[in-house]
C-alpha cells in the first residue's frame, strides 16, 4: 500500500515537473518567439524602418517664416505650417499637462511602459491605452495612419514598439517631449506647438496659460474631434479632464483646477493661411522675392531650396505694429468711403461706371469675363466659348465681398463681376527715407478677392502728385526760390515746342485765375498754369531724367509739358522711393523689403546690400520739402492740420477720422486726375515718407464730382489715420521735429514777407489737369 503511494506520489511529481516545464517552455517560447518577432520587425521584415540616419535626422516639412523688423512672425510659406520650438521655450505646466494626461511614468521607462502594457492587456484596453509618449512620436514620425486591419494592425505597433525603444537610445526624455509637440497636427493649419499657440492664442507656447496648455494637449487625444472652431464644449469638457489628471498626480492644487476649470476656452483664432494675417500683398511679394532668388542661389550640393519645406528664414524690414495702424487705416476709411461711393450710385443707371456707353461697359465686363477663373477652368474643360458665356448669365449660389464681411447669395457670375467692380480700392506704402526700410505695404483692400497688388505691380496716372518734381527740376537748375513768383493767367505753350504737335494750354480747376502768387502758394493750392510756365522753362527731358534717377520707371514716358501735371502712369512704390530722395537730402536709396535670409540652423544666406545715389543737392531737396510743407500749411492738404471743415454730414462721414489736428511739420502733395478717377497724398514727416492712391479698378469707376473724388477726401485721410495711430505708439518714435535745414541755404524758403495777392478759399481747388 505504501509502495502504490510512494509511486504515485513520484508519478504526481513526475507530472507536475512535466506540466512546469512545459509551462516554461511555452513561456520561454513565447519570449523567444515576441523576441523573434522584434528582430524581425527591426530587421524590415513587416515592412521598412527608418535607418539611423533617418533617427538622427528625420525629415520633416519646415515652414518657412517671414519675421518682421520687430520680431514677429506675420506669415509663413508651408505645405505644413510647421516651425520648430525648442524644449527651453516650452513652459513647465505644458509639459506637466502632457506627462499628467499621456504618460505618467515618463521618465521611467525606455520606451515602452511595460506596467500599462501588462494593464492593458489585462483589461483589454478597458482602463487605458499603452501607448507612451515616445510610442506616439514614433507613430507620428515613421508610421501611415492606424489600418483597420487587426493583424497589420498588431505589425505596425511591434514597429512602434521597436522604433520607440529606438529613440529612448537616441534622444533625450526633453528631446523626444520637444519631437512630440512639433510633430502634432493640432488641425486649422497648425502644424506643432508654435504653430498651434500662435494660431489658437495669438502668443509664442512661452506665454501659454496652464488652462490654455490644458485645451492643447486636450487635442493630443484626437485633434480633428476635440477642434476649437468645431466644438467648443467637447474642447472644454475634454481640457477640464487634462487639469483633472494635472491634479491628481500633484502638478497643480485642487483650488487651482477649480478655478481654471471654470474659465472660458479663451480662443483668439489668428489663422495663419496665405489670404489670412496682415501684410497678405506683401507676403506675395516675398513668396515672388523668394522664388527668384532660390533660382539663383541653389544649396552647396547644386539642389535648390524649397521655400515650403526648408523652414527658411526671411527677416524683413516691415514693422508689424505700423502694418496693422496701415491696414486699420485702409479699412477704417474706404469702408465709409464706399458708403458714401454707393449712396451716390443709386441714381446712376450705369453704375458703378459713369461718362461711359453701355458699348464701353459691355466691354469692360467682356474682358473682366475672360481673364476669370471661371473662363479659364471651363477652358480646360474643353467647353466651347458660346457655351462659357451661356454660364455668366445663369444664377448660381456665391459668396461676395462686402465690408461687412462676406455675403452668402445667389446671383450669375457676370453680375458678380460687375458687383465687384463697384468696389473702390487702396494701395499704400510707408517708407524710412533714411533707410529704404519699407515699414508698411498695404496693396488692396481685401487680398482673398482682390489679389492685385496695387503697391508695385499697379500704375495709375498720379496726378498733382507728380509737380514737385517740375518744382525740383527748377529750384536745381535755376535756383528758383519758393518766394519766387510767377503770374497766374492762362499759359499756351504753342506747337512745336517740346516736340509738341499742338498748342498746349492747360487750365485751372474752376477757372480760377489772377494776381502773382508765389511758387509755394502756386504748389499749395495746385494751380496748374504755374506748374506749366515751369516746365516750359526748364523742358520735360530734365524732368524725366530726375525722377529716373528718384528709381520711377521712364523708358515709356514721352517727353512732353503734359507730364508736368501727372498724365504718366507710376506705382506707389516707385512714387515713395522718389519722395524719400527729397526727405533724404537729395540722396535716392533704393526701397528694401528683404533684410537677410537664414536657413533653419541660423547660416546667412543672404544679405542685403543698400543701393544709394546722389540725386539733386541738399539745398535744393531742402527747399522742395518747404515747398510742400505749403500744401499742408494753406493748400489742398490743410485739413490735416484741423483748420478745415464743411458742413456737410455726408462729406464728414467721407473724410473718416477728422479733424487730425496736426501740429508738427508735414510735406505733402494731393493728386486728382481726369475725372476724379484716381486719388492720391504723398505725406512726408523727416523719417517716414507715406504715399497713398486710391480709385476703381477701372477708371469708370469714379465719382461723380471733386468735392468727393480728390486726393484730399479721397486718400489724404487713410495718411492721417494711420499718422495718428503712428504718433500714439511712442516706441515707434515716428518724427514730430523740423526737417533737417543744411548749412548754407542761399534759396530764400520764408515767404511772410512775400503779400499773397491771390484768393484764399482753397476749399474746392482741385488739382485736377485739363489738357
Amino acid at each position: 500500500m505504501a509502495t502504490k503511494k510512494v509511486q504515485q506520489k513520484k508519478k504526481d511529481t513526475k507530472g507536475l515537473s512535466r506540466h512546469i516545464r512545459t509551462f516554461w517552455i511555452l513561456v520561454g517560447s513565447g519570449i523567444l518567439t515576441i523576441i523573434f518577432i522584434f528582430l524581425l520587425a527591426s530587421w524590415g521584415v513587416f515592412g521598412s524602418l527608418p535607418d539611423e540616419t533617418s533617427l538622427e535626422n528625420p525629415e520633416k516639412n519646415l515652414a518657412t517664416e517671414i519675421i518682421s523688423s520687430d520680431g514677429k512672425t506675420i506669415g509663413k510659406f508651408y505645405k505644413e505650417n510647421r516651425t520648430p520650438a525648442q524644449y527651453d521655450s516650452l513652459p513647465d505646466h505644458l509639459v506637466n499637462a502632457l506627462i499628467a494626461t499621456e504618460d505618467v511614468r515618463f521618465y521611467d521607462h525606455s520606451g515602452i511602459d511595460a506596467k500599462g502594457t501588462l494593464r492593458a492587456l489585462v483589461y483589454l484596453g478597458s482602463k487605458g491605452g499603452a501607448s507612451t509618449i515616445t510610442q506616439q512620436l514614433a507613430k507620428l514620425f515613421f508610421t501611415e495612419q492606424v489600418s483597420r486591419n487587426k493583424f497589420q494592425r498588431g505589425m505596425q505597433k511591434i514597429k512602434e514598439w521597436v522604433i520607440a525603444t529606438r529613440l529612448e537610445r537616441r534622444y533625450t526624455k526633453e528631446e523626444i517631449i520637444t519631437m512630440y509637440f512639433n510633430e502634432y497636427d493640432f488641425v486649422n493649419q497648425a502644424v506643432g506647438i508654435e504653430s498651434a499657440s500662435h494660431i489658437y492664442f495669438d502668443k509664442s507656447p512661452a506665454s501659454l496659460t496652464t488652462a490654455e496648455s490644458a485645451m492643447l494637449v486636450g487635442m493630443f487625444k484626437n485633434a480633428s474631434l476635440y477642434n476649437p472652431l468645431r466644438n467648443p464644449v467637447g474642447v472644454t469638457n475634454r481640457r477640464n479632464v487634462v487639469l483633472d489628471q494635472m491634479e491628481k498626480y500633484g502638478f497643480i492644487s485642487e483650488t487651482v483646477k477649480d478655478s481654471l476649470q471654470a474659465l472660458p476656452l479663451g480662443i483668439k483664432f489668428t489663422p495663419q493661411g496665405h489670404d489670412e494675417g496682415i501684410a497678405t500683398y506683401f507676403r506675395e511679394y516675398a513668396r515672388h522675392f523668394m522664388e527668384d532668388w532660390i533660382k539663383k542661389n541653389p544649396k552647396p550640393d547644386g539642389s535648390n531650396f524649397n521655400i515650403y519645406q526648408d523652414g527658411l528664414k526671411v527677416y524683413v524690414t516691415i514693422d508689424s505694429k505700423m502694418q496693422e495702424y496701415a491696414e486699420d487705416a485702409v479699412t477704417s476709411h474706404m469702408s465709409r468711403l464706399q458708403e458714401v461711393f454707393d449712396d451716390q450710385n443709386k441714381n446712376n443707371k450705369t453704375a458703378p461706371f459713369r461718362h461711359i456707353t453701355e458699348k464701353e461697359t459691355a466691354g469692360i465686363l467682356n474682358s473682366a469675363m475672360r481673364v476669370s477663373d471661371r473662363w479659364r477652368e471651363m477652358t480646360k474643360q474643353g467647353k466651347d466659348e458660346e457655351e462659357i458665356i451661356q454660364s455668366f448669365k445663369e444664377k448660381v449660389p456665391m459668396r461676395v465681398f462686402s465690408w461687412r464681411g462676406e455675403i452668402d447669395t445667389v446671383m450669375t457670375p457676370l453680375d458678380s463681376i460687375r458687383y465687384h467692380k463697384s468696389f473702390l480700392h487702396a494701395a499704400m506704402m510707408s517708407m524710412t527715407p533714411q533707410t529704404g526700410e519699407v515699414k508698411a505695404w498695404v496693396g488692396g483692400i481685401d487680398y482673398k478677392r482682390f489679389k492685385y497688388d496695387m503697391v508695385k505691380k499697379g500704375k495709375r496716372q498720379i496726378g498733382s502728385t507728380f509737380k514737385p518734381f517740375v518744382y525740383a527740376t527748377a529750384i536745381d537748375q535755376m535756383h528758383m526760390s519758393p518766394c519766387d513768383t510767377l503770374p497766374n493767367t492762362i499759359y499756351t505753350i504753342p506747337q512745336g515746342r517740346h516736340h509738341l504737335l499742338e498748342p498746349w494750354t492747360p487750365k485751372n480747376s474752376g477757372n480760377s485765375y489772377g494776381g502773382m502768387v508765389t511758387l509755394k502758394y502756386a504748389l499749395a493750392n495746385s494751380i496748374n498754369t504755374i506748374t506749366a510756365r515751369l516746365i516750359d522753362r526748364v523742358g520735360p527731358e530734365p524732368v524725366i531724367d530726375l525722377i529716373d534717377k528718384m528709381g520711377i520707371n521712364t523708358k515709356n514716358m514721352p517727353a512732353v509739358p503734359s507730364i508736368a501735371l501727372g498724365t504718366a502712369d507710376i506705382s506707389v512704390y516707385e512714387m515713395v522711393g522718389a519722395y524719400s530722395t527729397f526727405a533724404n537730402q537729395g540722396v535716392f536709396v533704393e526701397p528694401i523689403l528683404i533684410q537677410r535670409i537664414e536657413d533653419k540652423n541660423g547660416t546667412i544666406l543672404y544679405q542685403n546690400v543698400p543701393k544709394t545715389r546722389d540725386v539733386i543737392s541738399e539745398e535744393s531737396a531742402y527747399v522742395t520739402v518747404s515747398l510742400m510743407e505749403g500744401v499742408t500749411q494753406s493748400g489742398t492738404g490743410t485739413r490735416l492740420r484741423g483748420t478745415w471743415a464743411v458742413n456737410s454730414p455726408v462729406y464728414k462721414k467721407a473724410i473718416t477720422g477728422y479733424p487730425y489736428d496736426f501740429k508738427n511739420p508735414i510735406a505733402g502733395k494731393t493728386g486728382t486726375t481726369q475725372n476724379q478717377s484716381d486719388g492720391w497724398f504723398m505725406g512726408m514727416v523727416p523719417n517716414l515718407v507715406t504715399g497713398v492712391w486710391v480709385g476703381g479698378e477701372d477708371r469708370a469707376t469714379h465719382f461723380g464730382s471733386i468735392t468727393y473724388g480728390q486726393g484730399a477726401t479721397m486718400a489724404l485721410p487713410i495718411w492721417g489715420l494711420y499718422m495718428q495711430k503712428c504718433y500714439a505708439d511712442k516706441d515707434l518714435d515716428v518724427s514730430t521735429g523740423e526737417f533737417p535745414k543744411p548749412e548754407n541755404v542761399s534759396i530764400e524758403t520764408d515767404c511772410a514777407k512775400w503779400r499773397e495777392t491771390t484768393p484764399t478759399d482753397v476749399e474746392e481747388i482741385s488739382d485736377e489737369f485739363d489738357f
